[in-house]
């Protein structure tokens, strides 16, 4: 894999930092701002919502700039935005500082994808878009179980300062390796664009995106209330668990790449399918500290595996001109299921049966893709007759 790649995954890191370590952090952050645990995730819901809007408005704003000062200008809002969350003196400022970082994200990944596609060969090009989102699986490994222990012993405002110098970093890196070829983000007409998008099949992977997204994040959101009051671990476990969690990141993410490069619907119905029964064996599985454990790496391989196949699918179906913005939908998509998975684990918690029953209910999320996923198989069977 070429050099530049791995700047892209740099990007990638800082971003997943900031997006991810708010999990790890829920109980410290209602405590510090009077709010309640399900207030608190509202804060990733409001990031994820922030991706949505985010993700197709700037990528049409800056369809005409050249893609690497794209990705330059992206991580300085990201860097601005992270610094404004560190200094958030209360709940609402804090919300808007993340929605303000959030908005630079969708773009950030739906430029960076096309890049990644652009630099390796035809048959390489669902694994080059996994190696750049490696940065996402790098910053649970990393990123998020320090960001998290950071929070734990010096207050949670350190850890957003920390993710501002990451971003620094990543911005560093992007500016020295990227290569500077002129061409612009996106060379064809929005309108034109968003028509492709508005295609069937490409719909149908969106949808599917955001349904299996939305699983994932309904239990993973939650994960540290979660392992401490439902499995009884202390909370300085939840950063040693995190770190599992983001191992089985770094395996789903590769061996989906590598798969859907060999068979893309395949790939992605497959991996619904164990998605959904992973998220159905927490239900009992977390009343045991080692299935807890183990189930949640599970929840991490399977879960990052659909990422490259469902980038790739989206890519594949969308035009040429058209890949950016298809590309950055789909990012928004993957957010959108972020979104519904914290509001519906919270609702869960604050008005279903309860903290231990989020698993049961966020398998339904996968398994409704299983059936979208479906319809997606048998409607390109039918146009292939």
């Amino acid at each position: 894999m070429p050099l530049a790649l791995y700047a892209l995954t740099a990007g990638a890191f800082g971003i997943g930092v900031t997006e991810f370590v708010i999990m790890g952090l829920l109980l410290e952050v209602s405590a510090d701002l009077g709010v309640s645990i399900a207030a608190a995730g509202l804060l990733i819901s409001g990031y994820a919502l922030g991706v949505v809007v985010g993700a197709p408005v700037l990528t049409v704003l800056t369809a005409r700039w050249p893609r690497k000062t794209v990705l330059m200008a992206l991580m300085a809002v990201f860097v601005i935005g992270n610094a404004a969350c560190a200094l958030s003196p209360d709940y609402n400022l804090l919300m808007a500082a993340r929605v303000l970082t959030a908005l630079a994200h969708g773009t950030f990944f739906g430029v960076g994808s096309v890049v990644a596609t652009s630099l390796v060969a035809e048959d390489r090009k669902a694994s080059a878009i996994a190696v750049m989102f490696t940065g996402l699986t790098a910053a649970n490994i990393l990123g998020v179980p320090l960001g998290t222990w950071i929070g734990q012993h010096f207050g949670w405002r350190a850890t957003f300062l920390a993710v501002t110098l990451v971003g620094l970093v990543a911005l560093a890196i992007i500016a020295v390796l990227v290569p500077r070829d002129g061409r612009p983000a996106d060379a064809g007409d929005w309108r034109s664009d968003l028509s492709a998008i508005l295609r069937v099949p490409v719909l149908l992977g969106l949808v599917t995106t955001v349904l299996g997204y939305a699983g994932v994040f309904a239990v993973f959101t939650y994960i540290a209330p979660i392992l401490t009051r439902i499995t009884g671990f202390e909370a300085a476990a939840v950063s040693p668990i995190l770190l599992v969690f983001g191992g089985g990141l770094v395996i789903g993410n590769l061996v989906g790449g590598r798969l859907a490069d060999r068979s893309l619907l395949a790939t992605v119905f497959g991996t619904l399918v164990v998605l959904a029964l992973v998220l159905a064996l927490m239900f009992p599985g977390f009343g045991s500290p080692t299935m807890a454990v183990v189930l949640t790496g599970a929840l991490g391989a399977v879960g990052f595996a659909t990422v490259a196949p469902l980038q790739m699918w989206v890519l594949s179906r969308a035009d040429g001109a058209g890949q950016s913005l298809a590309s950055s939908f789909n990012i928004a998509a993957f957010n959108l299921g972020n979104a519904i998975g914290a509001w519906a684990g919270g609702a869960v918690i604050d008005h279903g049966p309860g903290l231990a029953f989020v698993p049961l209910a966020a398998a339904l999320f996968p398994a409704a893709a299983v059936v979208v996923t479906a319809t997606t198989i048998g409607q390109r069977s039918a146009s292939a007759i």
